[in-house]
């Protein structure tokens, strides 16, 4: 008998080595595969989808202090008042994008660019070389030679010195003009964002266009010599109303998150989000689900169908406990929804680049600002009860007794959480 034991041990232990392996690798395909399915069942839906227009809100105008807003919800209005902010320029242009379609609205920044760097402005550009893949290099090679620009690199860049230094994408889009005008927010370039998606920009003259500025210089100026840096100026206020969170990972800075996390915690009366794609961390959850808990109204507006179908499967795996806290899930359906923005208490307002995911607030490049004031925050209560129009929202009681599939699929999904 104690043969018989002591050899099933050592079977066992020769067995071990091998099956590990196996069992790790059955595990990673199940997330796998679910993404997989999800995927493919979504470009199939795509044939037959009708193109949708987004909605316009209009453009909303405040005053804080020193600063004059304008909020843009219509992407075409945007773009005239950015190439007309070009072509007014006197002495600089600093301009970074996420993404830069090569199509009639791109080629409209190329030929002002082009245009102010004749007339002597002094011109830099950044722009994400992962995201514009697919655009041919000749399109930016119409750049003129006197205009300064860094293609933010997809690879070959310098991992082996800092790994979370230097892999965050560039998803900042920003504009300053004259270091006196910046604009900021969710349009990329394109004709697409223009038309089919529904998303909100800033422009902000005044202080605010410093912060701005700042955070396309410090981009730059990282490893390049004194004649090719772009150089500091003076802030014209020390603490404004209006304020710059900057995410710069070649500094290993990511303040967007606690500025999040601050005013959450700070509500009193409502918290109303706009995002297009929520895959919080647990400390942001936990805050939106105390806030609920205490009374606050927290409203979550999110795509009902975004162009990453992914993201929505792994969004939807938090759904359950918010509604379980009481918070309000909008699904606007109208379009493509692709805002990133939030009003707090009709005081405290934020408009800029970055999603409520891992990606935005933990590893790229990335620009929102703040606004305490009571007169913005009523134009920005405005803009998400327009949008609310276009919502459905989620039923807490037909959402338990959804399909046992989907449940499934969403917590085969959970691995992604970490990495989207």
């Amino acid at each position: 008998m104690r043969h018989s034991r002591s050899h099933r041990q050592r079977r066992r232990r020769r067995l071990l080595p091998h099956t590990l392996p196996a069992l790790a690798g059955a595990v990673a395909a199940v997330p796998t595969a679910a993404a997989v399915s999800v995927v493919a069942v979504d470009l199939i839906k795509r044939r037959g989808r009708r193109t949708r227009r987004a909605p316009r809100p209009g453009t909303f105008q405040a005053r804080a202090e020193e600063s004059q807003l304008s909020i843009y919800t219509d992407g075409s209005s945007l773009y005239d008042d950015m190439i007309e902010a070009i072509d007014s320029a006197q002495h600089s242009i600093f301009m970074e994008t996420y993404i830069w379609k090569n199509d009639e609205v791109g080629q409209r920044f190329i030929d002002a660019f082009n245009a102010a760097a004749r007339r002597g402005v002094d011109v830099w550009i950044i722009y994400d070389g992962f995201a514009n893949l697919v655009v041919p290099s000749s399109f930016y090679r119409q750049l003129s030679d006197s205009v300064h620009v860094f293609r933010l690199p997809a690879i070959g860049r310098k991992v082996w010195k800092g790994p979370l230094r230097y892999t965050g994408m560039n998803h900042s889009k920003v504009m300053v003009v004259d270091d006196t005008t910046g604009f900021v927010g969710g349009y990329n370039i394109g004709a697409l964002f223009a038309s089919e998606w529904r998303d909100t920009h800033l422009r902000e003259t005044g202080p605010a266009a410093w912060g701005l500025r700042q955070t396309i210089a410090r981009k730059w100026n990282e490893d390049r010599s004194a004649e090719e840096q772009i150089p500091w100026i003076p802030p014209t206020s020390w603490n404004p109303t209006v304020r710059v969170a900057a995410n710069l990972p070649v500094d290993l800075v990511y303040p967007i998150r606690n500025m999040y996390l601050k005013a959450i915690e700070r509500s009193q009366r409502h918290v109303w989000i706009s995002t297009p794609y929520f895959i919080p961390d647990q400390q942001i959850l936990r805050a939106l689900k105390l806030a609920a808990e205490r009374g606050v109204d927290v409203q979550v507006m999110v795509p009902k169908a975004s162009n990453h179908v992914l993201g929505d499967w792994v969004s939807r795996g938090f759904y359950g406990q918010m509604l379980d806290s009481g918070i309000s899930i909008l699904l606007y359906a109208t379009s493509m929804m692709h805002s990133k923005t939030a009003t707090i208490d009709g005081e405290w307002s934020t408009i800029g680049t970055a999603n409520i995911d891992r990606l935005s607030l933990s590893f790229n490049y990335e620009s929102n600002v703040e606004i305490v004031d009571e007169g913005f925050a009523a134009e920005m209560e405005k803009v998400f009860r327009s949008d609310a129009e276009h919502c459905e929202a989620v039923d807490p009681r037909r959402w338990r007794d959804r399909n046992p599939m989907a449940r499934a699929t969403e917590f085969a999904l959970i691995p992604f959480r970490p990495v989207l």
